[in-house]
């Protein structure tokens, strides 16, 4: 039993050792209470409280970003939901849109999509990479506006088989943009 003290020790201070080398970063986030109250403070401040806070935790990134950080987050995922949209307009596509308004509708909506891909998501990304939160805000309600354009192109062909995806795109851009302003 003597023997045994040794070893006995010896593990538990390398239980302290492994424990004290753990790099605060692989803590979670309840150990970044200032963090977390950014994210809710921010998202406080946006139109849709719960897109954003749902939106930024399922971000790893999120627990250690500012401001920008986080308005960085929400660019990423305006690209996820436009991407989406263009995933659902393509199998509408490829199953056959019922009739020929509808078809004209489903080919605007990927146009406006494809912009938000091609212009409005790299305009933000870069402004805010630059410290010009304007042009970002600018973006993301470019983003927004072609969401809200994409359904209104579904009332004269019928109901919109977007509105989900539309909905998703519009309120996770105003909320990009609502973050970003609070960079003005």
């Amino acid at each position: 039993m003597t023997n045994l003290k040794p070893l006995i020790l010896f593990f538990y201070l390398l239980a302290i050792v492994v424990m004290i080398s753990i790099p605060s970063s692989h803590c979670s986030r309840t150990l970044l209470p200032e963090n977390e109250k950014l994210i809710e403070n921010t998202c406080k401040k946006t139109p849709n409280y719960n897109v954003c806070l749902e939106s930024l935790k399922a971000s790893p990134g999120s627990s250690s970003a500012d401001v920008t950080g986080l308005a960085q987050i929400m660019v990423k995922e305006m690209k996820a939901k436009a991407n989406d949209a263009l995933k659902r307009i393509q199998e509408l596509q490829r199953v056959g849109a019922s009739g020929p308004k509808q078809r004209r509708a489903l080919s605007s909506c990927a146009d406006k999509y494809k912009a938000v891909l091609i212009a409005d998501v790299p305009q933000a990304t870069e402004a805010l990479q630059k410290g010009d939160p304007k042009f970002a805000e600018d973006g993301a309600n470019d983003a927004a506006n072609e969401a809200t354009y994409c359904e209104t192109d579904f009332s004269a062909a019928g109901n919109s088989p977007l509105t989900k995806q539309n909905n998703a795109m519009h309120d996770v851009a105003a909320v990009t943009a609502a973050i970003v302003r609070l960079l003005l």
